[in-house]
């Protein structure tokens, strides 16, 4: 116990035990304390007291300390120093607050539960896709009135789109798909070498490109540029209250802002579609030409043969309905969003994440169609 005498006294009272606190409770002599009170709460029960009068020093640890040998005892704090209260109240409100919010324990599978939750996002799948089908009709009407009024598109917000997801995104498309092409071209050139059909790397790059992978890959890039830029655009000013505005001087938020977006992008996608196949064929072919000595002259001889006139539209044909659920999608989601900056996040990322998913849903069902064509 010679630890316990470097900081309490204990001894006996009439009705009760008193310890007399003495030295410094302070975190260098925390293990030390430790072990002098838990001797101390090993001793037979009785009342307790404890006396803080001759105490040295006292930090948080020792007040913690302190504190909880005093509730395992039941034992009661007197003669305090005045200048010790605050930091025990303190540290007591801490042990309080700690106590009200115990450490969640590992939950066990629940069956229920999780029949529970997939029920749950059941029912908002179909809620969101009844909303969608909801919103193409919208579309289908101002379409339609549009038609009939050609005068209703607004030129300067179709032009500005245009500026926006067309000229603008022809950098962040042409890189990509060069990469793309030359991707395809090395790979492919790696694996058919083993075949000594090197030459057929020409006929995996055109194919690939033009009927796939041209189109999907910007299609997903304009998916989280415009897309997401559509949701933020009109989430916005939605936030704003200028919908409403709009509204109460008579306009129609989907005449005004979703029918400029979604003409601009079914102008834009395919241009971009073109683009991209352009230099993703660019790529592949200076791949070849530097790493297999495929010369361009042989090359486009090889591309020419491999490739027949429904190819190259193949893809091309994806496009425009990329871009109409690319802009549905986008647009919906910034109509959505309720009156918080958080929730313009939140949709911003849900319209991404729903139009590339329906992007790559419409691509199997065309690559499906073509094939029962034998196309």
């Amino acid at each position: 116990m010679a630890e316990a005498g470097i900081f309490f006294e204990r001894r006996q009272v009439p009705g009760s035990t008193l310890v007399a606190l003495r030295g410094n409770w302070q975190v260098e002599s925390a293990a030390a304390l430790d072990r002098a009170l838990t001797d101390l709460r090993r001793a037979a029960p009785g009342a307790f007291r404890f006396d803080l009068a001759d105490i040295g020093g006292l930090d948080t640890v020792g007040a913690f300390l302190l504190l909880r040998t005093a509730r395992s005892l039941n034992a009661s704090l007197e003669n305090v120093p005045q200048h010790f209260l605050t930091l025990l109240e303190h540290v007591e409100q801490a042990a309080a607050a700690k106590d009200t919010h115990p450490r969640r324990r590992h939950r066990h599978f629940n069956v229920a539960e999780w029949l529970d939750h997939l029920g749950t996002q059941v029912f908002r799948i179909a809620a969101t896709a009844a909303a969608l089908l909801a919103f193409f009709g919208r579309i289908m009407v101002t379409a339609a009135r549009v038609v009939v009024h050609p005068s209703r598109v607004r030129g300067v917000a179709l032009l500005s789109q245009l500026q926006h997801n067309g000229w603008a995104a022809l950098p962040i498309v042409g890189m990509l798909n060069f990469l793309i092409g030359v991707v395809i071209a090395y790979q492919g050139a790696d694996q058919l070498a083993q075949f000594g059909a090197q030459i057929l790397t020409v006929n995996l790059l055109g194919i690939s490109v033009l009927r796939e992978l041209g189109v999907l890959i910007t299609a997903i890039i304009v998916a989280g540029r415009s897309g997401s830029a559509f949701t933020a655009e009109i989430g916005a000013m939605r936030v704003n209250e200028e919908i409403d505005a709009m509204r109460v001087l008579g306009l129609d938020p989907v005449e005004v802002l979703v029918m400029p977006r979604l003409i601009g992008l079914l102008i834009s996608l395919p241009l971009l579609t073109f683009f991209a196949n352009f230099v993703a064929i660019a790529g592949g072919g200076m791949l070849c030409w530097l790493a297999l000595d495929i010369t361009p002259p042989v090359f486009l001889d090889q591309l020419r043969s491999a490739l027949y006139p429904l190819t190259f539209w193949l893809g091309v044909i994806k496009s425009p309905f990329f871009a109409f659920v690319i802009a549905m999608v986008g647009c919906h989601a910034g109509l959505s969003v309720e009156r918080s900056a958080e929730s313009v996040g939140h949709f911003t990322t849900m319209s991404v994440v729903r139009s590339i998913f329906l992007v790559i849903v419409i691509d199997a069902l065309f690559s499906v169609l073509f094939s029962q064509l034998n196309v």
